[in-house]
């Protein structure tokens, strides 16, 4: 196994997040399934790093670094799924990871790593995330443990790092809903309207019977009465899977059916130009994968706010001489 002497390593001696990843695998290979902070503590701990460095924490007391960087590693790895986590805070090897453990070994690295189909997925997705959002920017990452900041302390660059980081687990999110159930994307999505206020006060919301739903999966009445009703399409479909116009046309049908002047199609993956078309002549709003997650992020569903910080400037009026 490798140690500290073994590994790359920061201006300040701290071993670098990238040198880390074949010393997760090695330790967590052993096991069918580990917790996540644990994991991270026994990496850390099996490379013998010098006492100091071992215990540094960030100036802010929020966190150990080496230990942040353990899970910088093991991030990359369940995006490239050579890890998953099959339950919040517990994980396990895949079988991907087990046979590039067994192939590579200490020489693992992230090049090996990024050149796994699932990590050139989730990076396809993230440009074309940074297109629509109008940023084309590289995601940025802030090795704070080297104290070399300074150029990031302008309000532009700190926003180009939040937007980076947000574009970034939009697209984890949209990775993890495509590793649920049907019936979880059915109750997410109405849940969703729900958070953007078509309810109102007095409405109801529901997720129709999967057996009885006639093309519609969910239900909203914005009004007790009833008398202004959203109708909604749930498809939860892979990326390279996108919506056709046989599906839009069957939404419609079930619409018509039952006298609807309005619907919603939402889905993980994408519309075609025919879906589009027809979706736009038939009033339906149409909300993809990237839109979906977006929202979810604008309206806290599915997420929570991690960190919260305050820019301060010079209020000059306090200042001024009457």
């Amino acid at each position: 196994m490798l140690n500290y002497e073994d590994l790359n390593k920061s201006p300040n001696g701290m071993p670098t997040w990238d040198s880390l990843i074949p010393v997760v695998m090695s330790i967590a290979v052993k096991e069918d399934k580990w917790k996540a902070r644990e994991l991270r503590q026994k990496v850390a701990d099996s490379i013998s790093m010098p006492h100091n460095l071992r215990n540094y924490m960030y100036e802010s007391g929020n966190g150990n670094v080496i230990e942040d960087r353990v899970g910088w590693a093991m991030s990359l790895l369940k995006v490239a799924g050579l890890i998953a986590t099959p339950r919040r805070g517990v994980g396990e090897v895949t079988e991907l990871g087990r046979t590039l453990e067994a192939k590579y070994g200490n020489q693992l690295n992230d090049y090996i790593v990024k050149k796994q189909p699932k990590y050139i997925a989730h990076q396809k997705m993230l440009n074309e995330r940074k297109i629509r959002d109008g940023s084309i920017k590289e995601n940025i990452v802030v090795d704070i443990a080297t104290n070399d900041i300074t150029e990031l302390l302008s309000k532009e660059s700190i926003s180009d790092i939040v937007k980076s980081h947000n574009q970034e687990i939009a697209t984890q999110l949209l990775e993890k809903i495509l590793n649920e159930e049907p019936i979880f994307f059915e109750n997410l999505v109405v849940e969703l309207l729900v958070a953007m206020g078509y309810k109102g006060m007095h409405g109801t919301s529901i997720v129709t019977n999967a057996s009885r739903d006639g093309g519609i999966d969910g239900i909203i009445n914005q009004d007790p009465l009833g008398t202004s009703t959203v109708y909604i399409q749930a498809k939860r479909h892979q990326s390279a899977n996108k919506i056709q116009r046989q599906h839009i046309d069957g939404f419609y049908g079930a619409l018509k059916r039952i006298h609807a002047d309005r619907g919603v199609f939402i889905t993980t993956s994408s519309f075609s130009e025919a879906a589009e078309e027809a979706a736009k002549g038939f009033s339906i709003v149409m909300i993809d994968g990237i839109k979906l997650t977006n929202l979810m992020l604008q309206y806290n569903v599915g997420v929570r706010i991690k960190e919260t910080y305050n820019l301060y400037e010079i209020d000059e009026e306090f200042f001024e001489i009457d």
